[in-house]
């Protein structure tokens, strides 16, 4: 298949989730969209980690999407939902970019039938719908691991060592520092053909190596010189990041919930079903070829395809063992779990196509062998349809909800004034970003039964030297031991909307700070509705109008 179609597939599989694909992860809505919108607009809600005391996240990262977000207010009709839109849409086109360039070079590297399993692996995967748009590090790095595996890969007109290595330091520094490890079984077929070869050869290897290395300081000066600028002091946030996940007194990550070791075997099998079975077996069904093959491809040739599978099996390795799991943990592992597979059925149907009567599997009927091939990939887009599907329509109500605001029409007043409160209690984590309020008005939160650390809010003051002095002036009641802190909540007298949920079969007595708003129409009146999951999603207003909906 030609590059410039698999774009298109990649491009179309990427547009439908930046247009469909719900915000699964709170962390994506208050670490990254609202530092977003206060670079944009001045206002926004603040987290711990990016308070001067800790930071921990990159400003870097930030801009490079506020860049993208205030383009979008260059062109006419500019709204705040479009630019969040607008920004979905060139991680899109960004991130259909580095899957084609990672497919061509698997495609002449390996085999064209193994690029377009991995190309198959990774549209029909709920795993990529979610991940290819996400506002998150974690798939910033997936992008870098695209680059950087196939810069390795190709060793078309040379090794290209020094640009793998400055594609996953991009990804290590602007995005997760952790997604970097992944070229290490990169630089080990580096370390292991230099070794093996003579003394011109070995220094041209160290040479190449040198050179990434530096490229790689070069970026993490700029890094920490932009974000020196904006935390005021002198930051290298991907060690801080480091810091506080390994070496932290405190509790580290832990302290946001642990899983077993089964976590990421359920989570991939729901996002890849078949494809991540494939990608279990791809190491043993090569060495079984290797084993029974007649033919001999020798010893280069066999270690780069080790080399080729060992990421997957590396990272679920090292993340498996970790107490604390999130699903975006295994996002830069993506485009290897869509390679394994893809080469594991590329081997079996390399084994289903022996016609050799002798043989066991030439025995088995063609049509027999097409059946089974068309009962696996029918069952791969079966599966990840459906689960797609059950994003879309089970956890899409947030980003729908506030549409009665004016947020998402141009010139559109919508309900409500500027300033208004849009409060939040139980359904904090559900927000998705002040992208969705329009004329100024600002997200608050009421006492719920949760007790952890709620973000506080970026200062909108105009002082001292230069723009958004809410990036260095320390915010009050920060800690980094999610202990929960009174300040950040609001009376809910203060509240113009407010966004609950209402749970249909629950039955018993509700907790004392989680009443039935929706239930409370002496008080509130329903503004907008959703649905899902059995539950009923709510905005609403305190006062009276004549506008109500319910979908």
């Amino acid at each position: 298949m030609e590059p410039i179609k698999a774009f298109y597939i990649f491009l179309g599989a990427n547009l439908i989730s930046a247009v469909f694909a719900p915000i699964q992860d709170c962390d994506e809505t208050y670490n990254y969209w609202e530092p977003t919108h206060y670079l944009s607009h001045g206002y926004g809600r603040q987290t711990w980690e990016y308070s001067p005391d800790y930071a921990i996240r990159s400003w870097s990262y930030i801009l490079l999407h506020a860049i993208a977000g205030n383009f979008r207010r260059l062109l006419p009709q500019s709204t705040k939902v479009g630019e969040f839109y607008f920004v979905r849409y060139v991680l899109a086109f960004v991130c259909a970019l580095c899957q084609v360039l990672f497919f061509r070079v698997i495609s002449f590297t390996m085999n064209p039938r193994v690029g377009i399993f991995f190309m198959l692996a990774t549209v029909l995967s709920a795993g990529n719908f979610h991940a290819s748009t996400a506002y998150l590090p974690s798939s910033f790095a997936m992008y870098m691991s695209l680059l950087g595996a196939a810069a390795f890969m190709d060793w078309r007109g040379g090794l290209k060592t020094s640009w793998g290595i400055w594609w996953f330091a991009i990804g290590g520094i602007l995005g997760w520092p952790f997604a970097a490890a992944l070229c290490a079984p990169f630089m080990v077929e580096e370390g292991i053909f230099a070794l093996m070869s003579d003394r011109n050869s070995f220094f041209e290897s160290v040479l190449r190596i040198v050179r990434g290395i530096l490229g790689a300081v070069l970026l993490q000066v700029a890094d920490t010189a932009v974000n020196t600028f904006f935390y005021k002091k002198l930051v290298t946030v991907p060690w801080n990041i480091v810091k506080y996940n390994i070496f932290s007194s405190t509790g580290g990550p832990d302290l946001y919930g642990t899983e077993p070791w089964t976590f990421y075997f359920r989570n991939l099998l729901i996002n890849f079903n078949v494809w991540f079975v494939l990608a279990l077996l791809s190491l043993p069904l090569f060495f079984l070829q290797k084993a029974f093959s007649t033919k001999s491809h020798g010893f280069q040739s066999g270690l780069r395809t080790v080399v080729f599978l060992s990421p997957f099996y590396m990272w679920l390795g090292i993340f498996t063992l970790q107490p604390h799991k999130e699903e975006r943990f295994m996002y830069p592992a993506y485009p290897f779990i869509a390679l394994n597979a893809a080469l594991a059925l590329h081997i079996i149907l390399n084994a289903f196509g022996n016609s050799d009567p002798k043989t066991l599997v030439g025995k088995i009927p063609a049509k027999l062998k097409l059946a089974v091939v068309m009962a696996v990939m029918f069952i791969s887009l079966d599966l990840g349809v459906a689960r797609i599907v059950g994003l879309y329509t089970a956890y899409s109500a947030p980003l729908k909800l506030y549409e009665p605001l004016g947020a998402g029409v141009f010139g559109q007043q919508g309900l409500g004034s500027r300033g208004d409160n849009v409060c939040f209690g139980k359904e904090w984590y559900r927000f998705p970003s002040s992208y969705f309020l329009p004329r100024d008005m600002h997200a608050k939160f009421i006492r719920s039964e949760f007790r952890g650390l709620l973000p506080g809010e970026f200062s909108e003051a105009r002082t001292g030297f230069g723009f958004w002095s809410g990036t260095w002036l320390p915010p009050s009641g920060m800690n980094d031991r999610n202990e929960e802190d009174m300040g950040k909540y609001v009376d809910i007298r203060q509240c113009s909307f407010l966004v609950d949920t209402q749970y249909p079969e629950h039955e018993g007595a509700l907790p004392p700070n989680e009443p039935d708003y929706i239930a409370d129409t002496e008080n509130w009146e329903v503004v907008k509705c959703g649905s899902g999951d059995d539950i009923v999603y709510c905005g609403e207003r305190n006062e009276p109008f004549e506008y109500g909906e319910r979908y």
